[in-house]
Formats: C-alpha cells, sequence, structure tokens
C-alpha cells in the first residue's frame, strides 16, 4: 500500500479519537468537565489535557518538533498526574485550543515525515522508533482515554454514543435500558452463584 494511503488511514482513526473525546465536553457546565468520578480522578478536561500533552510529546518532541504544552508526569516533567486535571486557572477555552492546536502540530509532523522516520522517546532508555510505530501508539493512548470520556460522561449525565450524529447505540428508551441493565445485573449475580 503506498505511504500515502497508510498516513491517511492512521490519521482517520486518530481523528475520529481526538473528536470522539471532545464532544463528551459538549453541553457540560465547568464543574461537570472538571470533576472527578472515579476513585483516581478520572475527569473529562483533565483527559484533553493529558492528551494534548501526549502528542505533543510523541508526535512534537520526539521528532525535534517542540510543542508547547503541559508536561507528562509520567516523563518527569510534573508532578503525579498533574496533566490529568485542569487547574482553576486553565479554561475549558484555553484547553480545547491547546489540543485543536496540537492536532495541527501534529498532523504536520505525519505530513512532513515518512512512516519510517525516527523519532526518540525522552524516557526510558530513549528508545528509537519509527513515526509509524509511535503514530499507532498515539492512536490507541487517545482511543483508551476516549473510551473513559464515554464512561464518565455517562456518569455525569447518561450521554453516550460515540458520535453526535451516529451514536453507534441502539435505539431504545429508558425503560428498555433499564430492563437490559436489570438482565445483566440478574445475569451477573447467577453466574456468580453458578462459578
Amino acid at each position: 500500500m503506498i505511504e500515502s494511503a497508510v498516513k491517511a488511514d492512521l490519521r482517520l482513526y486518530l481523528q475520529d479519537a481526538r473528536d470522539a473525546l471532545l464532544l463528551k465536553l459538549e453541553g457540560l457546565s465547568e464543574y461537570d468537565i472538571r470533576r472527578p468520578l472515579t476513585p483516581t480522578g478520572t475527569n473529562l478536561l483533565g483527559l484533553v489535557k493529558h492528551v494534548t500533552s501526549a502528542e505533543a510529546v510523541y508526535l512534537g518532541d520526539s521528532f525535534g518538533r517542540p510543542f508547547a504544552a503541559p508536561g507528562l508526569w509520567v516523563a518527569g516533567a510534573a508532578e503525579a498526574n498533574a496533566d490529568f486535571w485542569a487547574r482553576p486557572d486553565e479554561s475549558r477555552e484555553e484547553l480545547v485550543g491547546r489540543y485543536r492546536a496540537v492536532w495541527a502540530h501534529a498532523d504536520a509532523t505525519i505530513a512532513e515525515l515518512p512512516l519510517d522516520a525516527l523519532g526518540t522517546v525522552p524516557w526510558g532508555a530513549r528508545l528509537q522508533l519509527p513515526l509509524h510505530r509511535i503514530l499507532i501508539h498515539v492512536i490507541v493512548e487517545t482511543q483508551r482515554h476516549a473510551g473513559q470520556a464515554d464512561i464518565v460522561r455517562e456518569l455525569v449525565d447518561g450521554a453516550v454514543g460515540l458520535r453526535a450524529v451516529d451514536d453507534n447505540m441502539p435505539e431504545r428508551d429508558g425503560t428498555w435500558w433499564q430492563e437490559y441493565r436489570g438482565r445483566v445485573e440478574r445475569a451477573a449475580r447467577e453466574a456468580a452463584l453458578q462459578w
């Protein structure tokens, strides 16, 4: 397959994950996009802040193309989990704007470099990895966090789905979903007694 076609496919999956993540912020208050809804503090705007930093490192710094973004704690560039939550002085507009800006920066890296171009991951053994592998890592990372955002958003207000136009969910009413959840709960309890 021609490299440009491979790049187009990879970019499509990356952009789909980016869009899914930002969709989860739509229509929510400042409190709801920031509030921690898991014991480890997972919150919607923090996920956006984190993936911004990840794209800046992986598809910027690793290829000698720095982009100003919050430091990744895992890289030793910030205190533990600092990139997973938004401080009160960091606005939604600022963080979403920075995320969109890093898209353009990362997309330029993808467009300008061949898939076998080596980037240096700036931690651990400072591994040199090809753009192709780093790009796959960024897609997987972004999809993972988009999935977390999907669950967190459902906890906030019950909103679910992959896209605004096509949510990829069965068209059922609230009663059906309650009955479905009850059925799943009964199956779990039955299996717990059986196994």
